[in-house]
C-alpha cells in the first residue's frame, strides 16, 4: 500500500513538473501562423539591392533585449537585430546571377542597415520609398514596442557582375511561420516591374525569364498537373476504354485538346466569365462530362458521337486548366502566349504517357482478366459512381450562391460566349459530315453480282 501510494506522489510530481516546463517550452518554441513578407529587388550597377520586411515575432531563436514588461530595447538592439537578419534572411535567401543553365549563385551579401519599424508604417508601398526609410532615421530609443508587434527592415547588397544580367531567386523563408506568404517585386534596371506573390517554397524563380526559361516552367507545371488530376485522368479512361485502336485515339484526343486549348488561351487572357459562381459551375460540369461518358460507355458509343462530345467537354477542362494556371501565370513575365502554349504542351506530353501506360493495360485486361464489353461496363460503372459522388457535392457548394439578374457586362460576355459554341458548334457538324464521307469512301464496295 505504502509502495502504490509513493508512486502515486511520485507520478503527481513530475507531471506538475511537467506542466511547469511546457509552457516555456512553448513560448519560446512559438511558431506564428501566418507571416508576410515584403520585398524589392533591383540591379543596380554593379550590386544587387535587396529590401526585406518581416514580421519580428518569425524571428525566433533569437534574444532581443528587452526593459521592463518585455518592451523592446532599441538602444541596446542593433547587434540582436542584425544577427536576426543574417540568421532568418541572407542564410536563407539564394540569389543567382545569369540565364540558360549559366546561373551562379551570389554571394554571401552585405547586411547594409536594419530597421525596427511600427506595424502601421506604409513605407513597403515602394521601392524608393522603402528604401529612403531603411537609410533614414530609426525609431527613437525611448519608443515602448513590444518586439511582437515590430517589424524588421533589412538592406542588403550583393555584389554582381552587371545590372543587365538576368536573376532569380529562391526565398527559402517558407520556415518564418505555418503559412508564409512572400510579396516580391522585382525592378530590373531595362523594363517593366514584375510583382511575385509565393506561398511557401516556389523553388528557383526566374526573375526576368527569358521564352526558354518560361516554356520549359509551363511544359513541366502541365505535365505534372494532368497527372495529379485524378478527374481529368478519369475522363480520360472513360474516353479511351471503348476505343483503342490509333486511328480512333487521333480524332478524339485531337477533339479535346483542340478544345480545352481555345478556352484556356481565352480564359487566360481575361475572356471568361469573372463571376464567383463561374468556377464551382465548371467542377460541377467536369463532373457530368466525367458520369456522361461513362454512361454511355455503356449504352454504346461511336468514334463520330465520341470526338465531337469530347470536343464539347474539352471546352469544359480548358476552364479548369486555365484556372490550375492562374497562379503560375506570374512566372511568364513577357511571355505569356509562349507560356500557355507550353502549358498545352506539358499537358499532351503527360495525356500521351497515359495513354502509352493505359491502353496496353486495358489490352492486357480485356484479353486475360475479363471480356471486353463487360470489362467496358464494370470500369464504366466504376467511374461513373464516383463521377455522381462529385456531382452530388459540387452541386451542393454550387447551390449556396445566391443567384441574381445578370448585368449588362455579364450579358455581354456571353452573348460572345454563345456566339463562339455556335461557331465551334458549325465547323464540328462540318468536320463530322466530312470525317463520314471519308469513311464511306474508305470502306470496301459490295461486288455487283452479274
Amino acid at each position: 500500500m505504502l509502495d502504490a501510494r509513493k508512486i502515486l506522489v511520485n507520478c503527481l510530481a513530475a507531471l506538475t513538473a511537467l506542466a511547469l516546463v511546457l509552457p516555456s517550452c512553448a513560448e519560446a518554441h512559438d511558431i506564428p501562423t501566418d507571416v508576410t513578407v515584403n520585398a524589392f529587388v533591383k540591379p543596380d550597377g554593379q550590386h544587387l539591392v535587396l529590401l526585406v520586411r518581416v514580421p519580428l515575432k518569425a524571428m525566433r531563436d533569437v534574444d532581443f533585449p528587452k526593459r521592463g514588461a518585455g518592451t523592446l530595447d532599441l538602444a541596446r538592439a542593433d547587434a540582436a537585430l542584425r544577427n536576426a537578419a543574417a540568421l532568418w534572411i541572407s542564410d536563407s535567401v539564394e540569389l543567382y546571377e545569369g540565364l540558360d543553365g549559366n546561373e551562379a549563385r551570389l554571394a554571401a551579401p552585405q547586411i547594409v542597415e536594419v530597421r525596427v519599424s511600427l506595424e502601421s508604417d506604409r513605407s513597403f508601398t515602394s521601392y524608393e520609398s522603402a528604401l529612403a526609410h531603411v537609410t533614414g532615421r530609426p525609431l527613437p530609443k525611448d519608443t515602448t514596442l513590444y518586439w511582437e508587434q515590430g517589424l524588421l527592415d533589412v538592406l542588403l547588397l550583393y555584389r554582381i557582375d552587371s545590372d543587365q544580367s538576368g536573376f532569380s531567386i529562391r526565398p527559402r523563408l517558407e520556415r518564418l511561420g505555418l503559412r508564409t506568404n512572400v510579396v516580391l517585386r522585382f525592378l530590373p534596371a531595362a523594363g517593366v516591374v514584375r510583382a511575385y506573390e509565393f506561398h511557401g517554397d516556389p523553388g528557383r524563380v526566374q526573375l526576368d525569364p527569358s521564352w526558354t526559361q518560361a516554356a520549359s516552367r509551363f511544359v513541366g507545371t502541365g505535365f505534372l498537373h494532368i497527372l495529379e488530376g485524378i478527374d481529368h485522368l478519369l475522363f480520360l479512361l472513360c474516353l479511351v476504354v471503348p476505343f483503342r485502336r490509333l486511328g480512333q485515339l487521333v480524332w478524339i484526343v485531337t477533339s479535346f485538346t483542340v478544345a480545352h486549348s481555345i478556352t484556356l488561351i481565352a480564359s487566360a487572357y481575361g475572356l471568361g466569365p469573372g463571376a464567383l459562381w463561374f468556377p464551382p459551375l465548371i467542377e460541377a460540369l467536369i463532373a457530368i462530362s466525367i458520369l456522361y461518358m461513362a454512361v454511355e460507355n455503356v449504352l454504346g458509343s461511336s468514334v463520330a458521337r465520341r470526338w465531337i462530345v469530347t470536343f464539347a467537354f474539352g471546352l469544359v477542362h480548358g476552364f479548369a486548366f486555365s484556372y490550375a494556371l492562374r497562379d503560375s501565370l506570374q512566372f511568364a513575365g513577357s511571355h505569356l502566349l509562349t507560356s500557355l502554349l507550353a502549358f498545352n504542351v506539358g499537358i499532351e506530353l503527360g495525356q500521351l504517357l497515359v495513354l502509352v501506360l493505359l491502353v496496353p493495360a486495358l489490352e492486357l485486361v480485356f484479353r486475360f482478366v475479363v471480356a471486353e464489353r463487360l470489362g467496358t461496363i464494370i470500369l464504366s460503372v466504376l467511374v461513373g459512381h464516383t463521377a455522381w459522388h462529385w456531382l452530388t457535392e459540387r452541386a451542393e457548394k454550387l447551390s449556396r450562391f445566391s443567384w441574381s439578374a445578370p448585368d449588362a457586362a455579364q450579358l455581354a460576355s456571353a452573348i460572345r460566349w454563345l456566339m463562339l459554341v455556335l461557331v465551334l458548334g458549325g465547323l464540328a457538324w462540318l468536320a463530322r459530315g466530312a470525317f463520314r464521307r471519308r469513311q464511306r469512301a474508305a470502306s470496301p464496295k459490295t461486288p455487283t453480282k452479274v
